[in-house]
């Protein structure tokens, strides 16, 4: 390349461009993670099919979280710290709206109006929705930290809300419906996966895939069916997320999104009327929130119940963990930070601990028994200085130790890499490129750097 050619556009920095590799790099991170577990999992003769099932069920479900927290603070500049509440909006809504009708409003007969649980959903994000459009309205109007305190506090008073008794159960048109209180809300729904794909009118690939399983896996074949099914339909939930909010980021909507939340003032002296785009955008965001918390607590709740003790502020926490790992304002890092999130922070220290106790089983005799508690770990160090005992009752426990671990490694995110692992794109706002392009016709001149007189792209003659 001459000296008057115009420069190559310069990489982003990452493993990859941003050129069509994105599902490359998404690709060898899950192909890593899974090598990693299935590797170790066989060695040490683990339960495999359980292990992954499990993985990919939380990479799933912090990946569909993350990428709609992403639409609020990577592309807006919203400062929510109360995903949890918007969440539990969608999976109250839903089951109110979804669950069987129930006419008697004795204890434990708390119905709902008998939708169909697809529609349901609909209706769980929508109320979601309006909600964060409730919570907008006067909180937008005030500072990042200020709107951050407010979404918080509306999660918890939410929380608190979920539990009353007065709303427990109550009739509407002669039906029992509410939300259960302390207690909690029964959902009636059944195997969840199954549910799910009822809804999508594919319950006959259940039914299948148990058939399939019979006499072929150790086990109850119907739970591995469950799981393998919810995994998938996690990866269709992951996939359609990614593909609306790519879709919406790259649209004229989008573009005035990241103008937002690069210089709200400057995006408003354009013509924009950025509190408009603020409210449409917090609505949206609530409501992948609310159908997020729909998929999360259909499997969290296990026995089909749903209870306000569920909807902690720590889950909010872990989700911006998982944003700032991948990085603020790209789709494809949210994928990556709930992924990496899941198999490393969330469900490793758990995986670690059965791996070290199967290995200590399997090395008894050189390294000793596990110590039953802290004071008989602590023994051998203070009477002969044996810190054998110490290490194995602390590695035995490390699932314990989980959020210290978050903690320290969200210190070391803020001290050597902030941006994340993708945050370092620069998505422009502009349709176009806006760099000047290089002109080497005979129309204008610009300079060279070897001087003399060149083209300018903005026309005339120039002198070195």
């Amino acid at each position: 390349m001459s000296e008057t050619e115009a420069p190559a556009e310069a990489s982003d920095g990452g493993l990859f461009d941003r050129g069509g590799n994105d599902l490359l790099l998404i690709g060898a991170v899950l192909a890593a993670i899974y090598l990693v577990y299935a590797g170790v999992a066989v060695l040490l003769d683990l339960r495999v099919a359980g292990t992954l099932i499990d993985l990919t069920r939380w990479i799933g479900l912090f990946a569909i979280v993350t990428l709609a927290l992403n639409l609020h603070w990577g592309y807006t500049g919203l400062f929510n710290i109360g995903v949890v509440g918007f969440m539990g909006v969608g999976v109250y809504a839903t089951a109110v709206a979804s669950k069987p009708v129930a006419t008697d409003a004795a204890a434990g007969a708390t119905g709902g109006f008998g939708l169909p649980l697809w529609l349901g959903i609909i209706i769980g994000g929508i109320v979601a929705g309006l909600f964060g459009l409730v919570i907008a309205l006067p909180a937008l109007r005030l500072r990042a930290d200020y709107l951050a305190i407010v979404t918080v506090a509306v999660s918890e008073i939410l929380r608190f809300v979920f539990r009353n008794r007065s709303i427990a159960s109550f009739d509407v048109g002669g039906r029992s419906v509410g939300l259960g209180g302390g207690d909690g809300l029964q959902l009636d729904w059944g195997s969840e996966a199954e549910l799910l794909l009822d809804a999508l009118f594919l319950g006959g690939v259940y039914d299948w895939l148990v058939n399939t399983l019979e006499g072929t896996v150790a086990g109850n074949p119907e739970a591995i069916a469950d799981g393998i099914v919810y995994g998938l339909i996690l990866i269709a939930f992951v996939i359609g997320y990614y593909l609306l909010l790519q879709r919406m980021a790259n649209s004229p909507f989008g573009r005035v999104l990241k103008a937002i939340r690069e210089d709200e003032e400057a995006a408003g002296s354009l013509g924009k009327d950025t509190a408009r785009f603020k409210l449409i955008v917090f609505m949206i965001g609530c409501g992948l929130m609310g159908v997020a918390g729909v998929v999360w607590f259909m499997n969290a709740g296990g026995q089909g119940t749903i209870n306000s003790t569920q909807f902690r502020p720590e889950l909010t926490f872990y989700v911006w963990i998982a944003l700032i790992i991948g990085g603020a304002g790209s789709n494809t890092g949210s994928v990556l930070g709930g992924a990496i999130f899941a198999a490393v922070l969330f469900q490793g220290p758990r995986f670690l601990q059965d791996v070290i106790r199967e290995f200590v089983n399997l090395q008894q005799a050189p390294l000793g028994d596990v110590p039953g508690s802290f004071g008989a770990a602590m023994a051998p160090v203070s009477g002969n200085l044996d810190v054998v005992p110490l290490l194995l009752y602390t590695a035995s426990r490390i699932s314990d130790m989980q959020l210290l671990i978050m903690g320290l490694v969200l210190i070391w995110l803020m001290h050597n890499r902030p941006e994340g692992m993708l945050g370092h794109r620069k998505e422009h706002a502009a349709a176009v490129s806006l760099d000047r392009p290089e002109d080497t016709s005979s129309k204008g001149f610009a300079l060279t750097t070897d001087g003399g007189t060149t083209d300018a792209t903005d026309g005339g003659q120039t002198d070195e």
